[in-house]
């Protein structure tokens, strides 16, 4: 098989349509279209349902799918690994980490390992759904969670204290919670949607110190934690936050300090075949570094 026929048909299903295929790759729809069509005429089976609303794939073009991806992750896994053969670093590397963490924590910390390591080129990828890292989606990942894949390595970076902030506006007018069950009379500030696993100690105050575990009416939500932290910090309401996110904010106080809210581990994360990826070594051992100050 022709491997820029395969690169095309996975890049046409992962963006759903030969349209968003072709700007993804600098070509025209017509040409995806017919490199596609070319790809099913040698394998003599279609790949994809054609549809008016964009692509599905066919049973067959799933099995296709998953095989093309396990290579071009391994392909990618060769490239890195080839890179790093130099003696200095150098090179891409992926990061995926949660939005709050990616876009506070991490951020704040990567121009000291580019000024150590100028050849290094990094991407950050922010998200608090988890990337796929066994597939490649990124190098190495920053997760408050234990890995499921007993494939990827994890390196423990700290442990992520979690506790009720509110601001000096919002205690001035309403006060502080005495009590979890005070909580009642509060406007709460939360988390939306259905929580990755680090996220669910955010929401630990809907139902903290009710015994029927109901959750409590909530003010304002949203699905980023950084959102939530500026709804707190203008005195919409309290709600929970990672320390990291108040350090240092003058607007942020922690109320309800006698209470101890669930803690969220924070590991660096990446598979087997990168061990001995120069890159994910150096960026490792800098993060572990920068970390000593959050061990707990």
């Amino acid at each position: 098989m022709d491997w820029d026929k395969l690169r095309i048909f996975h890049a046409a299903a992962d963006a759903g349509s030969f349209t968003h295929a072709g700007e993804a790759l600098n070509m025209s729809q017509s040409a995806v279209s017919r490199q596609v069509s070319s790809l099913e005429e040698h394998l003599k089976t279609p790949l994809f349902h054609r549809h008016a609303r964009g692509l599905l794939l066919t049973e067959q073009g799933e099995m296709l799918y998953e095989t093309v991806t396990d290579v071009m992750a391994k392909l990618k896994t060769a490239e890195t690994l080839l890179s790093d053969s130099k003696t200095k670093p150098s090179g891409d590397l992926v990061i995926s980490a949660p939005v709050g963490i990616g876009t506070v924590w991490i951020t704040q910390r990567l121009r000291e390992f580019i000024e150590i390591y100028p050849e290094v080129r990094i991407e950050l990828l922010v998200n608090d759904i988890q990337s796929d890292i066994s597939k490649r989606e990124a190098d190495v990942g920053i997760w408050i969670a234990d890995p499921d894949n007993p494939d990827l390595i994890r390196r423990r970076l700290f442990t992520m204290n979690v506790h009720v902030y509110a601001s000096p506006t919002y205690l001035r007018r309403f006060g502080a919670p005495k009590t979890l069950e005070s909580l009642d009379d509060h406007r709460i500030v939360s988390y939306s949607g259905d929580p990755a696993k680090h996220l669910g100690a955010i929401r630990w105050i809907e139902t903290a110190g009710r015994k029927d575990k109901k959750p409590r009416l909530v003010t304002f939500r949203a699905n980023s934690i950084i959102a939530m932290k500026y709804a707190i910090r203008s005195g919409l309401g309290i709600g929970m936050l990672p320390d990291y996110l108040a350090d240092g904010e003058p607007d942020l106080l922690p109320v309800l300090t006698e209470i101890d809210p669930p803690k969220m581990p924070v590991h660096f994360v990446y598979p087997a075949e990168l061990k001995n990826s120069k890159k994910v070594q150096i960026l490792r051992d800098f993060l572990v570094a920068k970390s000593r100050k959050w061990q707990h």
